[in-house]
């Protein structure tokens, strides 16, 4: 695996401007941030790393692109090879939510759903690729990509004039290890407070056996945070930077996406809202004065589950 470092994403930021939005920062009480990636293209922060992937690889094969996703990288693939004008073929398991399906074929992607969980469709994606020639766009363990979700930890520190913190999801880890090396522009690092479902605790588990493990997936947010385990790239950036790693019940995740709804009037899908959860439930408790920023990462939901208990 190639190490990513600040400069990739400084060097991501400037390959993709004018592809992805710099998306607004709402202060929702003195120093508590949060950064709207759901308000992204294509619904989520994966945008930025599916722009930085296609955009680095220079003349593309016939075939185009192919990935394998929960349904937000996959968005996020389509919507980048639409925009690009190349042809876009995705796989995803049978357990992705329906709005991200028809968001897929939407966007005039090729679209297979396979499998019951996210690496079986990674799976068949790999053969499809190897018949085809078609570039990969891996969903979190590719340099590029998370060199490009890094670019999200850039925008942080320049909108809020800096943190103390950074809460933010994790399911395979390019968004976490992305904004950590983002956030590193000048001064002392924030601190990342990791955030996974206990149905999903990928990082957790890494840290606590020094490698990346398998873990079983299950859960309201496993269409999105489903990785299986953690990215290699991702285990190289925050076992090395005291990341927190917490976990949070689904209740939890539930909750904080009715409260984004109720308070603010953003609409998160579950993994968009579990960075949320962990301040509302009480798993991670800022400091007096602390100043933190949240992520909330993802929108790709169906709005009529806000009021429902499993969204």
């Amino acid at each position: 695996m190639t190490a990513v470092t600040y400069d990739d994403v400084l060097d991501a930021a400037v390959r993709i401007s004018g592809h992805v939005l710099r998306t607004p920062v709402l202060e929702i009480s003195p120093g508590l941030f949060l950064k709207l990636e759901l308000l992204q293209h294509s619904g989520s922060f994966k945008v930025r790393g599916a722009f930085n992937r296609i955009l680095s690889a220079g003349t593309l094969p016939a075939a185009g692109v192919i990935a394998a996703s929960g349904g937000n990288h996959g968005l996020a693939v389509a919507h980048a090879a639409r925009s690009l004008g190349v042809r876009a073929e995705i796989f995803v398991p049978e357990v992705t939510s329906p709005v991200k399906v028809a968001g897929l074929r939407a966007l005039g992607a090729h679209t297979t759903q396979v499998g019951a969980i996210y690496s079986e469709a990674a799976e068949a994606a790999a053969k499809r690729a190897a018949e085809t020639g078609a570039l990969a766009v891996h969903a979190y363990d590719q340099a590029e990509v998370l060199a490009g979700q890094g670019t999200t930890g850039l925008e942080i520190m320049e909108q809020t004039g800096g943190v103390d913190t950074i809460v933010v999801a994790v399911g395979g880890g390019g968004l976490a290890a992305g904004t950590t090396l983002g956030a590193r522009a000048g001064g002392d690092a924030p601190r990342i407070v990791a955030v996974e479902p206990h149905a999903i605790p990928t990082l957790h588990e890494a840290l606590r056996a020094g490698r990346p493990v398998p873990v079983q997936v299950g859960g309201v947010a496993a269409d999105a945070l489903g990785a299986t385990q953690l990215g290699a790239l991702a285990f190289e950036v925050l076992s090395g930077v005291g990341v927190e790693s917490v976990l949070v019940e689904d209740k939890a995740i539930i909750a904080a996406r009715r409260a984004l709804w109720e308070r603010h009037r953003l609409v998160a899908e579950p993994a968009g809202a579990a960075a949320y959860a962990a301040l509302l439930s009480g798993v991670h408790r800022p400091a007096d004065g602390e100043r933190v920023a949240v992520v909330v990462c993802g929108s790709n939901t169906d709005p009529a589950t806000l009021s429902g208990a499993a969204g």
